[in-house]
């Protein structure tokens, strides 16, 4: 079977048009599903009386973590021209200590 470049071409593009079809097929079948879920859950909350809080959601994305103990501080090592101070940790640089070492300066007119 002798195919031009052309008739593959126009193959893929057929099918890539096949392609975006089925996945808006899907994606309304989820929305349709999703709607019959999202009501099913409304009775059982309302059945079982359960509340945002039993079900721990806040509003504000994600119930969190009690079992975090935050990360310690680091001593400051260098101060920048404002008072701000930065402890050449992990991370990015912060402003004031990029836009002077591309001025020219280097940390150590910053150390404490």
């Amino acid at each position: 079977m002798a195919s031009t470049l052309a008739d593959l071409n126009s193959q893929i593009q057929k099918h890539d048009e096949q392609i975006a079809q089925l996945r808006k097929q899907a994606e309304e079948l989820r929305n349709h599903e999703r709607a019959g879920v999202v009501d099913e859950l409304r009775k059982k909350i309302a059945e079982y009386g359960i509340s945002a809080a039993d079900l721990k959601l806040t509003g504000r994305g994600p119930a969190k973590r009690t079992n975090v103990v935050p990360a310690a501080k680091g001593v400051a090592k260098y101060k920048g021209p404002a008072g701000e101070t930065w402890s050449g940790g992990r991370g990015r640089k912060p402003r004031w200590v990029t836009e002077a070492l591309a001025a020219g300066k280097s940390l150590s007119d910053f150390e404490i």
